[in-house]
Formats: C-alpha cells, sequence, structure tokens
C-alpha cells in the first residue's frame, strides 16, 4: 500500500523527528543507568551521571539539541566514568563482578553510540536535505556497528550475524547490502542514513529472535531506493496507513515494552515526503512486514 495519509504534526513533533534516534538511546540509557544502580543496590549512586542524562531527556523530549545540550550530552561520558571509577575504588570486589562490570561496560558503549550520534546531528544541521557522496565501506561499516550495538544491548539474549549456516534457533538473520552505479559511493541526504537506521531497529524490535531481517540501500543514479523486511508480528491491514501518525502503534504491539519514540514510520515518511519521494508499506499479520522508500536525487 502506498502511504498518502496527510500528517498532522507539530513544530515540537517535527523537532522530536529529527531527534528520535537520539531519543531512543537516552531511553536505552535511562534504563541501563537504573540497571546498574539496582545491581550496586544504591539508588543514589552515580549522582551526577543521573542527574546529566535526565537533563539532557528532557531537553530532548521538547525537542531541542541546542549547542548547550549537545555539551552536556557529551559531558555524560566522562561524568560516567569518573563516577564509576569512584565504586571501583571503594568497592573493588563488588563492581569487578561480571554483571556489574559487563552493565558498565554496556552503558559506557550506550555513551558512546550517544556521542556518534551528535556528531551525526550536528552534521544534518549544517547539510540540511544536501544530497552528498557517502562512502559505500564507511556506511557498511556505520551499521556492523550499529547491529553490533543491538546484540551488545540484548545481553545475550540474542545474536545478530550475517550467515544462515551460523544461525541458531535465538538468533537473527540478517541480509544487509549498499549498491550505487557510482561504485565506491552512494548520494543521499545525511537524514536518510538516520531513517534506513530506525527501519531497521523497528524491524528487530517487532521480529522474535530467529526471525530475518532483509535491509538494502540501490543508488541507480536517478532516485535512492531504501527497503527494510522482516519476519515478524505484522501490522492489522486496517492500520498499515495509521503507523505512520506520530506516536501510533498498532493494536497488535501496544502492550509491548520498548524503549522507543514510537514515531520512525512517521520519520520514514515525513523525511520521504519532505524529498518529493514517496513510502510503501506492505504487510501480514503474523508474518510480517516490508518498508519501501523510494526518494528521487534532485534535478541537476
Amino acid at each position: 500500500m502506498q502511504i498518502t495519509k496527510p500528517l498532522d504534526i507539530s513544530e515540537q513533533q517535527l523537532a522530536q523527528l529529527d531527534l528520535h534516534s537520539f531519543l531512543n538511546i537516552l531511553n536505552i540509557l535511562m534504563g541501563e543507568l537504573q540497571l546498574l544502580k539496582l545491581d550496586l543496590n544504591d539508588a543514589a549512586a552515580l549522582p551526577e551521571t543521573t542527574q546529566l542524562a535526565n537533563e539532557v531527556l528532557q531537553l530532548v523530549r521538547a525537542g531541542r539539541l541546542d549547542a548547550e545540550a549537545s555539551r552536556q550530552a557529551i559531558t555524560l561520558q566522562s561524568a560516567f566514568l569518573k563516577e564509576w571509577s569512584g565504586v571501583l575504588r571503594r568497592s573493588p570486589d563488588n563492581a569487578s563482578q561480571p554483571p556489574l562490570s559487563e552493565a558498565a561496560a554496556n552503558l559506557d558503549s550506550i555513551l558512546k553510540v550517544m556521542v556518534v550520534r551528535i556528531g551525526e546531528y550536528q552534521e544534518r544541521l549544517r547539510t540540511g536535505t544536501v544530497w552528498r557522496p557517502h562512502s559505500i565501506g564507511q556506511l557498511t561499516d556505520n551499521f556492523v556497528n550499529f547491529f553490533a550495538a543491538l546484540e551488545k544491548n540484548s545481553k545475550g539474549r540474542y545474536h545478530i550475524l550475517f550467515n544462515i549456516a551460523s544461525q541458531d534457533p535465538t538468533d537473527y538473520l540478517v541480509n544487509f547490502k549498499i549498491e550505487s552505479v557510482d561504485g565506491d559511493t552512494i548520494n543521499m541526504p545525511p537524514v536518510l542514513q538516520d531513517v534506513f537506521r530506525d527501519l531497521i531497529a523497528n524491524a528487530r524490535k517487532y521480529t522474535p529472535p530467529g526471525g530475518h531481517i532483509a535491509a538494502g540501500l540501490h543508488d541507480n543514479g536517478k532516485e535512492l531506493r531504501m527497503v527494510v523486511e522482516d519476519t515478524g508480528c505484522g501490522i492489522p491491514e486496517g492500520e498499515i496507513e495509521q503507523v505512520v501518525g506520530f506516536g501510533y502503534r498498532a493494536s497488535n504491539v501496544r502492550e509491548k515494552a520498548t524503549r522507543g519514540g514510537g514515531f520512525g514510520l512517521t520519520k520514514a515518511y515525513h523525511t520521504a515526503s519532505k524529498l518529493g519521494g514517496s513510502m510503501w508499506i506492505a504487510s501480514t499479520l503474523g508474518k510480517g512486514t516490508r518498508v519501501t522508500v523510494h526518494v528521487p536525487r534532485p534535478v541537476k
């Protein structure tokens, strides 16, 4: 089905769309921080990290990530490392136990990803929707790292693999490809990397471990094509067009606990429309979903 639904969306919601990936990371960060405090059996632990994280989260929820908020977000990593060093000094035997050390390493990994996302966001602010070449090799590395971060955040619940011969029943199998007629580069506005990542994260979120995810980008010289397909829970037929509404979640997944903002598909549709493109969603309940986005290259 081609999505043609008009989006009724406020200026603040538009700002939140632009910060969608960053908001997801902050939600994950806050959850991991609370889990680490539980493991430490100390609700007052890591006070500076907690305060900074809450301040940045509130700014992002309000649709703001100005220079000051960006600086605060970047200082989160150094604040955490300083406070965690203090925990290690005060209680070295306890803090070095695998559950705690793994939780701390996971939180540090999330903070590093957040710093990268800030850099991407600042680049989008500078370049807007300008089309520019991206190295396919670098983009591929970015997404391999993204898949690795998803896997690490699962804490062993699943693995993400690219070889069907090595897949176990609780592993995700991913078919991932980026291609272009330009050879080593692919042309697109930077925001489309963000959209692609959000669609993949959605596919993972609503596909049980053991499922398949296919994700591809192709620049044929005339348009950029993006496809993400999964073998997940699907969308009820009567709600397919509604799922692009801001914050809308399909009735079959409303009770599923997630840390996302609920507007990844909104962002994909809004961005495609803004760039003169189109979006299609094909879905079968209980079998999976395919999201397709075509965006034409600007006429020179």
